[in-house]
């Protein structure tokens, strides 16, 4: 069992991913209020090596060794991995060792205003940045950044990586009816993304209740509005989470898995990552399925957010 890899993921986007984690759960430059892995318990913009480079490259050889080539290998997990100082060395490692493997970086992208983060980055193929928000209320009330992020300063980091990076970025926004969907934002979010200048914005809502009560998800008829709002030729609506059943890395026995420990009695997330084993971001993709499957539901208690069988 491996501590910092995790899958391959089920991912319409990228086929069998190696999910690669840098940082412990969850330690983030933002606090989401709709993030599925939950509340930050360390909200930072401070860079250190929050797991060893050794450990990461260890287990990497040992996969490699024992299995064979995922589609991609993908940086993400339950926080932000361009806070680990050694993001870049691992990178490096990755493509001089494998350099037939396509990497892509699941990252929030608020950390592209350091110089030295984008320069990291470079190698990549694929990077997936998020924005949810051009404006500073909105940013604050839906991302919750740590107190000396500001918004001009993380879109003008997105603007500065574009000029420099010569790989694919998909620019990722997710919805949410009340926060950032009026006109007045959508039309500053079309103005930050002239700027940005993606190759794909790749829209999407929620799956899942975040971590507050009260969040709802933008149906697909408001999505298609608000991609016709902005008129922009390199929009994508993200499919919903039933169509990663359909993917070949999808596994059953994962499905039953989880099944079987929810029917025992009711989980959280956190649960089923100690019980089963299994990355969060792991068990977060069949979860999604599940409950569009209406399988099971979702009750928030005191504890936090359980799952249990409909």
């Amino acid at each position: 069992m491996y501590k910092h890899l995790f899958g391959p993921v089920p991912s319409r986007r990228l086929g069998m991913s190696l999910g690669v984690d840098l940082v412990p759960h969850k330690v983030c430059s933002l606090n989401c209020i709709y993030c599925e892995c939950g509340r930050t318990t360390d909200l930072t913009l401070k860079r250190k090596e929050y797991i060893s480079y050794i450990e990461v490259v260890k287990e990497l050889k040992h996969y490699f060794s024992n299995n064979p080539a995922p589609d991609y290998i993908t940086f993400s997990g339950a926080g932000e991995p361009t806070l680990n100082s050694r993001f870049g060395d691992v990178l490096k490692f990755i493509k001089s060792n494998y350099p037939d493997i396509p990497v892509a970086v699941l990252t929030n992208g608020t950390l592209f205003y350091q110089k030295q983060v984008r320069k990291e980055i470079l190698d990549a193929d694929l990077v997936l940045p998020s924005l949810d928000a051009a404006s500073d209320l909105s940013f604050r009330k839906i991302n919750r950044p740590f107190h000396k992020l500001n918004i001009n300063e993380y879109i003008q980091g997105l603007v500065d990586f574009r000029k420099e990076y010569r790989g694919k970025i998909w620019l990722e926004v997710l919805i949410l009816p009340g926060y950032n969907d009026n006109a007045e934002e959508l039309y500053i979010l079309k103005e930050a993304f002239e700027k940005i200048k993606p190759d794909s914005i790749q829209l999407n809502t929620l799956d899942r209740p975040g971590t507050i009560d009260g969040l709802k998800a933008a149906s697909k008829d408001r999505l298609r509005e608000i991609v016709d709002f902005w008129g922009l030729d390199n929009v994508e609506i993200i499919a919903a989470a039933p169509e990663r059943k359909n993917i070949k890395s999808y596994r059953k026995d994962t499905e039953s898995a989880i099944l079987e420990t929810i029917s025992r009695r009711p989980c959280t997330v956190d649960d089923l990552v100690k019980i089963l084993g299994l990355h969060i971001n792991e068990i977060n993709k069949y979860l999604d399925v599940l409950e569009s499957e209406n399988k099971i539901k979702s009750v928030r208690q005191e504890r936090g957010l359980f799952y249990q069988l409909i």
